[in-house]
């Protein structure tokens, strides 16, 4: 079925920032989780889900796979400055966006309220609150939370959208 002239314009004339309720909706849902998990869940404490995913509380003073975790506290205030300096090109880049693009300023929302979903983390805690730990048998995939999911989905939809400009 065909899509209204009218919708159709719309869509067009939607500025590509109308986005960034994504990026608050994805900042809402993670901190909920982390807020629910940290209340109910003891440190290292382990819930079986699915007999290949668990919540388990843990805290990732690190970046990615915890990288760094076991340096000495600066890695702290590298990583927040970081995700907010990408933060600011992200909302930049979103901004700049041609009207009428749907696959780039979804992927560049998702990553967005992700980074800063984990940046919350860091300014209030210090540390990363992850929970979601995936494996099978005795191989564990390492923990991450929705903000890194978000990144994950948003960081695929971006190659996608670059696979899409070659055509």
């Amino acid at each position: 079925m065909p899509v209204p002239e009218a919708m159709t314009s719309v869509v067009q004339r939607t500025h590509p920032a109308a986005w960034l309720w994504l990026s608050a909706a994805v900042i809402a849902l993670d901190q909920a989780t982390k807020f629910l998990v940290t209340r109910f869940l003891e440190l290292y404490e382990r819930v079986e889900v699915l007999p290949v995913l668990d919540f388990t509380l843990l805290h990732n003073t690190g970046a990615a796979f915890s990288l760094l975790a076991g340096a000495s506290g600066w890695q702290r205030w590298f990583f927040i400055g970081l995700a907010c300096v990408v933060s600011v090109m992200l909302v930049v880049w979103i901004w700049r966006t041609p009207r009428g693009e749907k696959l780039l300023p979804l992927a560049l929302a998702l990553i967005l309220g992700g980074a800063l979903g984990n940046v919350i983390d860091r300014a209030v805690h210090g540390y990363v609150v992850d929970f979601i730990h995936a494996h099978w048998g005795a191989s564990y995939f390492p923990a991450f939370n929705i903000a890194d999911s978000a990144i994950t989905v948003g960081a695929v939809l971006l190659i996608l959208d670059a696979f899409r400009e070659r055509r």
